[in-house]
């Protein structure tokens, strides 16, 4: 199986800078490279584009998204995205793309401080595009993978929940 990972960078990436004393959105693939170390059955194609905390993600960001999966020959897709604004681009390539199947994952906590939410959140993305998925925009995230519409962030709660 042959995945392309457009990674974004948000929270599943961030790593702790000691000289400036804050996490930060490194542009390499650190958190990616440790999971996908143990998946041996998959080909990956690793693309690092804008590199941000999603919360300073632009419209010119999501276009540039939006521009790489339309120029990405393969149709199966995991995008790393940060959970606060992971809604808003998924809906701004809904309006944009139909022929792939695109799954955004990310992570609340970083992988460098507790790797069990970004491991699980990536497995179930990749579980889902090596299942006979029709073509969409999917979020997983907390246990589920449903249409992105479907699960929001209710940040009063710090989790994901699916919106009927």
């Amino acid at each position: 199986m042959n995945i392309t990972i457009i990674n974004t960078g948000g929270t599943f990436n961030k790593r702790y800078n000691p000289l400036k004393g804050a996490l930060e959105v490194p542009v390499d693939n650190i958190a990616l490279d440790k999971i996908i170390a143990s998946c041996h059955n998959v080909d990956f194609e690793i693309k690092n584009i804008v590199s941000k905390d999603s919360l300073d993600m632009t419209d010119e960001d999501r276009q540039l998204i939006t521009n790489v999966v339309n120029e990405t020959i393969n149709d199966k897709i995991i995008i790393i995205h940060g959970t606060d604004t992971v809604d808003l681009t998924s809906a701004f390539l809904r309006e944009q793309i139909s022929n792939k199947k695109i799954v955004f994952t990310g992570a609340m906590i970083p992988m460098s401080i507790d790797e069990v939410e970004a491991t699980m959140n990536f497995s179930q993305a990749l579980g889902f595009l090596s299942a006979n998925v029709e073509n969409g925009i999917y979020l997983a995230m907390h246990g589920v993978v449903v249409d992105a519409s479907k699960l929001l962030k209710d940040k009063s709660l710090g989790k994901f929940l699916i919106q009927e």
